[in-house]
């Protein structure tokens, strides 16, 4: 099966290119410097033993690809080409795709900032830089505030939601008594755990792992609101026939939106 790969631009919904596509090609002006001067040993070690990626050929005459899963059926892919002195000016350069199923399904801004959070993570990586915010037991009023926020829609959860939930993460989800944690690991040896505890009505998050300490907390929240808002969408895909928190349909992308008519 041949892949099928979409812009940001067109998972924006956009014709004439979208703010994120500007984002991205700001990756590739502040980022191409580090993968042209990176040994291409330590980057596929970094590759596959810290992010649990692959690099891969996609098809576009690029050097190689970083092909990344955010979740099953949604994936991120970063070119590098290297052109020397073919183009004048231009060096090279680091080009952005998806794919998946369900990749349409998610916000270009999600996919962008997940994207940034995984170039800063092999730079720091490269470069045996540590990160400032460890303080992985505390939460930043913004997470109190989202987990406050997406609380709701997880009453809608039953339990025989568990394994085909699972299957749409990637991750290990269980539930014991009224409560439910589903377990991901972002990075390789990095897990973000969200639990739900349906008798307190209550939503919490937390980080794990041996190499936990590789990663800030301020990108774990991010990863984490992601993680929250994929579990969202999977609750609002399977109860279309009721009526959500409005939360539950923002997550989802302008492209998915305007097909749901949302």
């Amino acid at each position: 099966m041949v892949n099928k790969f979409f812009t940001v631009s067109q998972i924006d919904g956009t014709v004439a290119g979208s703010p994120h596509e500007r984002e991205l090609r700001d990756f590739s002006a502040s980022k191409f410097s580090l993968f042209r001067d990176l040994n291409d040993e330590k980057l596929r070690r970094i590759v596959d033993e810290e992010l649990g990626a692959k690099i891969e050929d996609i098809g576009f005459r690029e050097d190689w690809t970083i092909t990344l899963e955010f979740f099953p059926e949604a994936n991120i892919h970063v070119s590098y080409f290297y052109y020397g002195d073919e183009f004048g000016d231009i060096e090279g350069e680091l080009r952005f795709l998806f794919s998946g199923e369900r990749v349409c399904w998610i916000p270009g801004e999600d996919l962008v900032t997940y994207t940034g959070i995984v170039l800063n993570f092999i730079e720091d990586r490269a470069k045996n830089r540590e990160p400032y915010d460890k303080n992985y037991d505390e939460k930043s009023e913004l997470m109190k505030k989202i987990l406050e926020q997406r609380k709701e829609p997880f009453k809608f959860l039953r339990e025989e939601d568990a394994d085909e939930l699972e299957q749409f993460l990637g991750a290990r989800v269980a539930r014991k008594d009224s409560v439910w944690s589903i377990k991901r690991e972002v990075f390789s040896e990095i897990f973000i755990e969200v639990t739900y505890d349906e008798s307190r009505n209550a939503l919490d998050i937390s980080y794990s792992g041996k190499n936990l300490n590789r990663i800030g907390r301020f990108y774990l929240e991010l990863i984490g609101t992601f993680l929250i808002n994929h579990i969202l969408r999977y609750i609002t895909t399977k109860n279309l026939e009721k009526k959500l928190p409005d939360i539950c349909y923002k997550t989802f992308s302008i492209l998915y939106a305007k097909e749901k008519g949302w």
